[in-house]
């Protein structure tokens, strides 16, 4: 019982130690200094924008504001950066909409399979009054959001076989985010949906833990997971964006003309960084061609009747994000 007590009480200690460390937002000497934390590799285009937004901060504001930025989880995992923002310990970071919807649910619905009909579909949802709403809903949780940006489109890679349709994923373990709406979508195709830290997912596919996972090209490249599952079936079954936020703890401290400086260099950041996406897309296939990957495009349609067991449920369990689908659907 002791031993649990202290090991309780390190613990809180060292939470308040990162805390003091990482002091979310600090202004010496009349400088804004702004710790934004993120889990992707250095070579990631997100973390490349990441660094385009720090740029033109600090050109903005004529060096008055400086976003420091900490990649590969030095800071901590994509939960544990979120749930630092929420008591202002660090300024920002960039998460996945997915692991935003355990902490504003109304983001969940970004995670539908197929809920958009085009890649234009999803740029005018995102770019209009759904997307600002969306932006918004995390504020009560002391998390604003400040753009999206392009994470692509989400399919299975698996160790041993192709998945050319539905029934090819009935019987398989497939790694999937902390999110329940990724978990249903699995589900509704037949498969075991196995919650698994993406830092410790090479690790579960090289020991057999889960027999696949699914991701865009970039994330599959620059994790090497591709080194271990040789089949990428294409079937795109979601396009969940990726969304910078900050503490709205730190955005309330900043003056009026911190937070233009801020707002507008993560919006032109979007800008580039969607341009980067396209390219770095383009490239990643390249390098899953020339690894042997066995690249195939299975037929959607089949994925999205079984995707539509979703929104039957939906419509029946959650009838107002139902109605936020259909308004995405008719936008």
């Amino acid at each position: 019982m002791l031993k649990v007590i202290m090991n309780k009480s390190v613990s809180y200690l060292g939470m308040l130690f990162l805390a003091a460390i990482l002091i979310g937002c600090s202004k010496p000497g009349g400088v804004r200094i702004l710790k934004l934390g993120h889990g992707l590799d250095t070579s990631h285009p997100v973390h490349e924008a990441m660094l385009y937004l720090a740029e033109k901060a600090k050109e903005k504001s004529d060096g008055k504001m400086i976003v420091q930025v900490y990649p590969n989880q030095q800071l901590g995992t994509e939960r544990e950066l979120v749930e630092l923002l929420q008591i202002g310990s660090l300024s920002m970071t960039k998460v996945s909409t997915a692991a935003m919807e355990g902490f504003a649910p109304e983001i969940k619905i970004l995670g539908q399979p197929y809920l958009f009909r085009d890649d234009a579909h999803q740029a005018r949802v995102l770019e209009g009054p759904i997307g600002e709403q969306l932006l918004a809903a995390g504020e009560k949780y002391w998390l604003k959001g400040l753009c999206f940006y392009d994470a692509g489109k989400r399919s299975f890679y698996t160790i041993n076989t192709p998945v050319e349709k539905p029934e090819d994923i009935q019987g398989l373990k497939v790694r999937v985010m902390e999110s329940p709406t990724a978990v249903n979508m699995v589900q509704s195709f037949g498969g075991s949906p196995t919650p698994v830290s993406f830092g410790e997912l090479y690790t579960a596919l090289q020991q057999g833990i889960v027999d696949g996972a699914e991701n865009n090209p970039p994330s599959l490249v620059t994790s090497r997971h591709y080194e271990v599952c040789k089949y990428y079936s294409l079937n795109e079954h979601t396009a969940i964006p990726d969304m910078m936020i900050v503490s709205t703890k730190v955005w309330d401290i900043l003056s009026e003309e911190e937070k233009i400086w801020l707002q507008e260099a993560a919006d032109e950041s979007a800008v580039y960084q969607f341009k980067l996406w396209e390219e770095s897309v383009a490239e990643s296939m390249r390098i899953l061609e020339e690894a042997g990957v066995n690249i195939s495009y299975p037929d959607k349609e089949p994925f999205r009747k079984a995707a539509e067991k979703v929104y039957e449920t939906m419509k029946i369990n959650d009838p107002e994000m139902y109605a936020l689908v259909e308004k995405i659907r008719e936008y």
